[in-house]
């Protein structure tokens, strides 16, 4: 009798705890990435990236937010719900204002209350002041061409 109760407990238990999974299991958002690297950017230039993601679940989802840890990066997303099974994407731009290395994230809000982050990183490194040197082989050229 006692055996028979210990497995019908167990069986009880596995199934509850399989239950408990599935109503978990509402994460439907799919990052086709999650971070990039922009490498060496110059000072001033602003760059910008997109990050693909896909709807995995059986109906529409909305992005409920996406924001930027500071006011240096600016996502863009569409609003409309993504269709069941459908792609979009999310772009990221960063002003590159400021010399030296950046770590930024970007948090996507969606179904309410569940979260993921996104994460752009790089380092600018200072344009020189004044412009390029002379060239003196483009005079050459022109004087060839004439």
């Amino acid at each position: 009798m006692k055996k028979l109760a210990a497995v019908i407990l167990f069986i009880g238990i596995a199934w509850m705890a399989g239950a408990q999974t599935d109503s978990l299991k509402t994460d439907d958002l799919l990052l086709k990435e999650s971070e990039h690297d922009f490498g060496m950017i110059p000072q001033g230039k602003p760059v910008t990236y997109v990050f693909g993601i896909v709807n995995t679940g059986a109906t529409p989802l909305k992005l409920d937010n996406v924001q930027a840890s500071c006011g240096c990066t600016t996502p863009e997303w569409n609003r409309d719900a993504i269709p069941a099974g459908s792609a979009d994407k999310i772009k990221v731009g960063y002003n590159a204002a400021s010399e030296g290395a950046f770590d930024k994230y970007i948090t996507i809000t969606y179904e309410g209350n569940l979260t993921k982050q996104l994460h752009i990183k790089g380092t600018v490194w200072k344009a020189p002041a004044g412009s390029a040197p002379a060239n003196a082989s483009v005079q050459i050229l022109k004087q060839q061409n004439q």
